[in-house]
């Protein structure tokens, strides 16, 4: 006697209903065939990230290859014509910009003279 009652023998709380069990059954059925559902969903997309990666290692090795054989070819006092065409590319772009940028603060300085 607990409190003035009297504590019965047995489970706590609520009492399971009689679920029809053919219905059960099929709710489990159907569970596990969207959980095999998830799970080749993940494995898809799992294979195609670590494809992804591979293909980025792949090309970041050749890359890597690319610059080390630039490097020894400039330890023999070779300039690599790759190398070459970056540079004047990129003093062909300086050049491009120095002149469009003066060419704007030619009408920006002709626009203020003429009010």
């Amino acid at each position: 006697v607990i409190g003035g009652k009297v504590k019965k023998p047995g489970k706590r709380g609520r009492k399971p209903a009689k679920i029809d069990l053919k219905a059960k059954l099929e709710r489990s059925r159907q569970s596990a065939r969207e959980c095999r559902a998830r799970k080749k969903l993940r494995y898809q997309y799992l294979e195609e990230l670590v494809s992804s990666r591979e293909r980025a290692i792949c090309a970041l090795r050749e890359e890597l290859e690319m610059y080390k054989q630039w490097c020894m070819a400039m330890d023999q006092g070779k300039i690599p014509s790759e190398i070459k065409a970056l540079l004047t590319g990129e003093e062909q772009g300086k050049a491009q910009q120095n002149s469009t940028k003066l060419a704007k603060a030619g009408k920006t300085e002709a626009n203020s003279s003429n009010p």
